[in-house]
């Protein structure tokens, strides 16, 4: 029953290529370019892993997300770049008496740097921060809006030019997160029952491939990845989730963005084919782009 996370993309691009960057691609602002984007993101699924056990919940039906988030980048300089992102989240069921929550997630600040140019191989770095907005309630799964952990993650990325406008990039990041107060005075992870509120949620790690397609204002990729927590716990037949679940999901997907002017727009849709105690889900996220320059 556990929602999948939501996933983060921040779109910016240069004044000379006027390109889209994401925090795991190869593509950076020039210096004192700033980007502001607003991007609306739709996550649903009916199914979902139970452990490894795939089944439907009539308690629930489809769970769907909503998220809009407000966007901006900032070339620092032609090599480092900083973005920030602040969603705000919506759950809703189509069955069943639980409540959905909704309210502002989590604020996320990431620099992104090139570490090295080879010929056509190139590599960059990226780190990034993030913690709660509000205090919204974390461990009503699957409605809570977010984990409500502070992270940190160190990212990097290769990625290799072909010919004809053509890239493959491949990337992979720990994501380092930590306890979560919860309004209980005891909780179960595995077998064991602790009595505290203090609950520490897994740290995580994810892994992509991507080959796309990158000329001036129009870019198109498809990708797969995959994301696992490093450690944890499993839901428990007919149980709620919780923080301590250990969740992995692979998915597949595609990315395209139209960016003629100052204006752009962008799409990415993904389908998660594979998982352990996460929701077999369909996210559609779409964003509307504006470009200026900061004196």
């Amino acid at each position: 029953m556990k929602h999948t996370l939501l996933c983060v993309f921040i779109s910016i691009w240069s004044m000379n290529t006027i390109t889209a960057q994401l925090p795991h691609d190869q593509i950076y602002m020039n210096k004192n370019i700033a980007c502001g984007a607003l991007m609306y993101g739709n996550s649903s699924w009916t199914n979902y892993w139970e452990n490894s056990l795939k089944r439907d919940n009539p308690n629930i039906g489809k769970l769907s997300t909503e998220s809009l988030g407000a966007m901006i980048a900032y070339g620092i300089t032609k090599k480092i770049n900083a973005l920030v992102m602040v969603p705000y989240v919506k759950t809703q069921a189509s069955q069943g008496n639980l409540m959905g929550q909704q309210g502002f997630q989590d604020v996320s600040l990431w620099l992104k740097a090139k570490v090295f140019n080879y010929k056509q191989l190139h590599g960059h770095a990226t780190l990034g921060v993030s913690t709660p907005m509000s205090n919204y309630v974390t461990e009503f799964m699957p409605m809570s809006i977010g984990l409500g952990a502070k992270t940190l993650s160190a990212r990097g990325i290769l990625n290799y030019n072909l010919p004809s406008n053509l890239y493959l990039s491949t990337t992979a990041s720990y994501i380092f997160r930590s306890q979560v107060q919860v309004d209980r005075d005891s909780y179960l992870n595995g077998e064991r029952l602790y009595y505290t509120n203090r609950v520490p949620v897994p740290d995580a790690f994810d892994a992509a491939f991507r080959m796309g397609y990158l000329k001036k204002e129009n870019q198109l990729e498809v990708f797969a990845e995959h994301f696992s927590c490093a450690g944890g716990d499993d839901i428990r037949r007919n149980s709620m989730p919780f923080l301590t679940n250990d969740m992995t999901m692979t998915a597949v997907g595609a990315y395209a963005k139209y960016q003629p002017k100052s204006l752009g727009l962008s799409a990415r849709v993904s389908y998660v084919i594979d998982g352990q105690n996460a929701g077999q889900s369909t996210q559609v996220t779409i964003g509307l782009l504006y470009l200026f320059k900061v004196k």
